[in-house]
């Protein structure tokens, strides 16, 4: 039945759905999860890396991590090249309200605009829509510390903890029994990559296949943004038993 409505991203079908948005939200399934869990003095982001060959050079930036602003971060899932699109208007949007107000635009306003280049991308002819979904985190004077999601319909929400990418219902299950309402950055973190660690394909975790970043105030209380080293990874990962030390021969 659905072939008749799924060639435009603009016809509905006589049960009300968009084809090629569900198609595209499809898409990310496959792809590398990332998790956001929000903490009460931070936001923590992970994600998993797809190694998919042992030749491929590892890159030194963060491949699942960006940052828009200096008090916005935000972990993909999907398609690479359609996130950078996205990213770059983020980045461009977020200087354009910094230079307007001269103060730091507020986190959902963020998100809110970039979703609507997404919802734009769903009703017009002849686009296709993002394959990529986005986990936010970030600070604001009127919030504090947030963590959205958005997804290819242009939808976005608030969350105290998210999945997206592949096994994410898994994870979402897991993240509901587990997740404590004031719980601290060091508890999210180790919850993150316990998560991770039960819903990814591989068996084993290594530094090589994670990023993490989070989000969280300094000392002198501003907004910092900082992504954890492979070699503290690898320390985290044995520290909270996701993965075993290794044997000294």
């Amino acid at each position: 039945m659905s072939r008749r409505y799924d060639s435009r991203t603009t016809i509905f079908s006589p049960e009300g759905r968009l084809y090629q948005v569900e198609y595209a939200m499809e898409a990310i399934g496959n792809a590398g999860s990332a998790i956001g869990i929000l903490s009460k003095d931070g936001v923590v982001l992970v994600g998993e890396k797809k190694v998919t060959s042992k030749l491929l050079q590892t890159s030194t930036s963060t491949e699942k991590m960006y940052k828009i602003d200096d008090h916005v971060a935000c972990a993909v899932a999907g398609i690479m090249s359609d996130a950078n699109i996205l990213i770059n208007t983020a980045r461009v949007q977020a200087q354009r309200y910094t230079f307007s107000y001269q103060e730091p635009m507020p986190v959902e306003q963020l998100v809110q605009s970039l979703c609507d280049t997404k919802q734009g991308y769903t009703q017009f002819g002849g686009l296709r829509p993002f394959g990529v979904s986005f986990l936010f985190a970030g600070w604001d004077k009127n919030y504090g510390f947030q963590l959205y999601m958005s997804d290819p319909s242009g939808n976005y929400g608030g969350w105290k903890a998210a999945a997206v990418g592949a096994n994410n219902q898994a994870a979402q299950s897991m993240l509901k029994q587990d997740y404590k309402e004031d719980m601290s950055r060091e508890e999210a973190v180790q919850l993150a990559l316990k998560v991770l660690s039960k819903t990814m394909d591989s068996t084993s975790l290594t530094s090589e296949k994670l990023e993490l970043a989070e989000v969280f105030l300094s000392s002198s209380g501003k907004v910092k943004y900082q992504v954890c080293t492979p070699d503290a990874l690898s320390k985290m990962l044995i520290k909270y038993g996701v993965t075993q030390a290794p044997v000294e021969s």
